[in-house]
């Protein structure tokens, strides 16, 4: 069974970093190095938005315009863990950050794509 765990949340100040971490387990047919891993995030009230994706195979990487400058995806394939690395955090990046891995996407910001989930982490930017 595939198995995502976020982890690195917390509380930070505007302008403070945070870098997020997903491990990733379990996987079977797909192989980590297969899978499209992707971050979304949720606000309270607000629908899950797509916040970046790394495609472990070509390391291709995609980000939302509203973090492009700021965050940084990148993938340890050795220890199947994908980072998100945020700085110049906004009071407006407060939300659940939750990784997905997609085998097969199309659209990596499109979070039906995505096969499994982590459970989330909150980040919270106090201003």
């Amino acid at each position: 069974e595939v198995q995502l765990v976020e982890s690195g949340g917390g509380l930070v100040q505007v302008g403070g970093s945070l870098r997020l971490s997903c491990a990733a387990s379990g996987f079977t047919g797909f192989t980590f190095d297969e899978h499209a891993i992707g971050w979304f995030r949720q606000a309270p009230g607000k629908e899950r938005e797509a916040v970046a994706c790394i495609l472990n195979l070509d390391g291709s990487r995609y980000y939302a315009d509203f973090v492009k400058g700021r965050f940084t995806i990148s993938s340890d394939r050795a220890e199947n863990t994908v980072y998100l690395q945020m700085n110049s955090l906004k009071p407006e990046d407060t939300a659940v950050y939750y990784c997905a891995a997609a085998g097969l996407a199309t659209d990596w910001d499109a979070a039906d794509e995505y096969d499994y989930w982590g459970q989330g982490t909150q980040v919270t930017v106090s201003s």
